[in-house]
């Protein structure tokens, strides 16, 4: 096959070469710029770089076979590593008076995202130390729209009758870079909210009646008609009187025929 000339190298007669990667190259070698710890590597690229011969697999091949290998590796880790695990289990123990905040946070299984971060303290009003009623109500006014009747559906708690008494708070924060930075605002926003709730100096906050406009308008949101005269719940058939409804027929029995 003959070589192809350009217009502007043939007129100055100057002749064109053409490499290809089969060109013999003898004697020629390179340095990394960069050297090993121990010795500079030199690569020949005759014998380091040979010629493709479409003997590889593509790209996808090859990723696929990367995630082969995580799995494999993960499996090795499930297999030999986490019976060591055993040791270091512990009973589940119920939160006490004295650790009553449930602390709630975001993982992707370790996959980086701003979320990840944040941090979500609920802590029922009756487990804190407050002293007296006038302090359960200055730290519900105090709380503000953190404060709910009932525990939030995504913090976790299930809530009873004893420790909701009072209903629950809850605070989060998610603007410092470190999860622990994050955390530790909210216990030192807790402990100054009942700091404030003991403080009886100022008698102002006894009289002041409590704010549920919040609660109102996220129920009101919700489109479930429980905001309706009051009520806290949708009625149901548990809610009318046992002699209004209708008595059922046993299975076994016929209806008289006509």
């Amino acid at each position: 096959m003959s070589a192809i000339m350009w217009p502007p190298l043939r007129s100055q007669g100057i002749k064109a070469r053409f490499f290809h990667a089969s060109v013999p190259r003898e004697g020629r070698q390179i340095k990394r710029k960069i050297p090993l710890p121990r010795e500079v590597a030199q690569w020949d690229l005759e014998k380091d770089f040979p010629e493709f011969e479409n003997d590889d697999i593509p790209a996808t091949g090859h990723m696929y076979l990367h995630q082969q290998r995580r799995v494999g590796y993960y499996l090795r880790l499930i297999e030999n590593e986490c019976r060591q695990l055993v040791a270091f289990r512990k009973p589940i123990v119920a939160p006490s008076a004295s650790t009553p905040l449930v602390i709630r946070s975001i993982d992707y299984a370790g996959e980086k995202h701003p979320v990840t971060v944040k941090r979500s303290v609920v802590v029922p009003v009756g487990q804190l130390p407050l002293k007296d009623d006038v302090a359960i109500h200055k730290a519900k006014l105090l709380a503000g729209v953190r404060w709910s009747e009932e525990p939030p559906k995504d913090s976790g708690v299930l809530g009873s009758s004893e420790e909701g008494e009072h209903g629950y708070i809850k605070i989060s924060c998610e603007d410092f870079p470190r999860p622990l930075m994050n955390l530790k605002w909210i216990s030192d926003a807790v402990d100054r909210l009942v700091a404030e709730a003991n403080d009886d100096s100022d008698k102002r906050y006894q009289d002041l009646p409590l704010d549920t406009r919040h609660i109102q308008a996220r129920v009101k949101k919700a489109g479930k008609g429980e905001h309706a005269r009051g009520r806290k719940h949708r009625p149901g058939i548990q809610d009318f009187p046992k002699e209004w409804l209708p008595q059922l027929a046993a299975p076994n029995s016929q209806s008289p025929s006509t």
